[in-house]
């Protein structure tokens, strides 16, 4: 699917904005602070309803405003349409699809996939496990549709389990062991499904961004793999109790992505680790293409950043053969580099807050 009219009412300096993007590429620059990185967030907040650059609405409403207002209309591979809207202010959040009222966010994730690369994105392998938990169960998520519903009991059954160990109330802790293991074990099950699916389509990208030898990944369940999670809950009773909180589980996951057996943020240079975890990312739209009917779109910020020239054309040319919808942000057109032979995208300049279609006919 791909967003074909956004329209965004008070999106940090963007005081309002129509766009009719591409179905493919769209090359959006402008100066910093031009309001290039707000496009994006607004994209963000109609598949999403929340930020990914601030944990709070309230900075992302412009200033002297109560609320913003993101709509937009997509289209089906089939032709169809379907008509988004999101309208946040500091205290509630409304999401219409179709002129229905959804009750929670995940009806947009489904409703408008998107993956996001961005400078923080690039903090994947270094940083801890739960980055690299979030971004395996993007992927689970639109791939498995049993892991939802069994994550969210596994997480209501976990708060109760870390409730009795809190307030030190053993003689109940068996009755939640046996439904976090019960959930517990689908979560597990469904991300160990999607990896053995990921792995294939991750290493013909890698392959192709890097000149490496393979990367492996795999999954660390959490808890001791040679045992069930229901025995590893049962034996960890002592510990928890004195902590305070459980300590095995699908919630202490890691996805481990190694070379040659050591982590590969250990061995690879700064823009290896950048080309990594682009692979991966766009790995995830590649295979939910291959399964979905509609496509995910993408948003890239900052295209430039610490990337040469050659990789970033590297990186051009395999988006352009995606055929998913982009939207990639740089500082200047030059940034992009040549683009001769990229067709039917559309270019726009962003100055304070004003987004204008650049002609590329010339």
């Amino acid at each position: 699917m791909t967003v074909s009219r956004l329209d965004i009412a008070s999106v940090r300096n963007i005081q309002h904005a129509t766009l009719h993007p591409a179905p493919t590429l769209n090359f959006i620059y402008g100066a910093n602070a031009s309001g290039k990185s707000a496009l994006l967030e607004a994209i963000f907040l109609l598949g999403r309803a929340r930020s990914f650059r601030s944990s709070s609405i309230k900075p992302v409403i412009r200033f002297s405003h109560d609320h913003l207002l993101v709509t937009g209309q997509t289209v089906f591979s089939g032709g169809a349409h379907q008509h988004l809207g999101v309208r946040l202010d500091a205290k509630s959040c409304e999401i219409r699809i179709n002129q229905h009222t959804m009750p929670n966010r995940s009806s947009l994730a489904y409703a408008l996939p998107l993956q996001l690369i961005y400078p923080k994105s690039y903090e994947l392998l270094d940083s801890g496990p739960q980055e690299r938990r979030e971004f395996l169960d993007w992927g689970v998520f639109h791939h498995d549709p049993a892991f939802l519903p069994a994550w969210r009991n596994y997480k209501k059954a976990l708060a109760q389990r870390n409730a009795l160990l809190k307030n030190r109330q053993p003689e109940y802790l068996q009755v939640w062991n046996q439904e976090l293991s019960d959930y517990g074990t689908i979560v597990t099950h469904c991300r160990r499904r999607y990896l053995e699916a990921f792995i294939p389509v991750f290493q013909d990208i890698a392959g192709y961004m890097l000149e490496l030898p393979a990367i492996a990944l795999s999954l660390s369940s959490g808890w001791d793999a040679t045992e069930s999670l229901l025995q590893a809950l049962d034996a960890d009773t002592e510990k928890d109790l004195r902590y305070g909180f459980t300590q095995s589980g699908p919630h202490r996951a890691d996805l481990l992505v190694t070379l040659d057996r050591l982590p590969a943020r250990d061995i690879v240079s700064r823009g290896q680790l950048k080309l990594l975890v682009i692979s991966l990312k766009l790995a995830q739209v590649q295979l939910l293409n291959l399964h979905e009917e509609d496509t995910a779109c993408i948003l890239f910020d900052d295209f430039a950043a610490e990337l040469d020239m050659a990789n970033r054309a590297k990186v051009l040319r395999y988006l352009d053969v995606m055929h998913s919808q982009v939207f990639i942000t740089a500082t200047s057109p030059t940034d992009f580099g040549d683009l001769s032979n990229i067709h039917n995208y559309k270019m726009f300049h962003v100055e304070h807050g004003h987004i204008n279609p650049v002609d590329c006919s010339t």
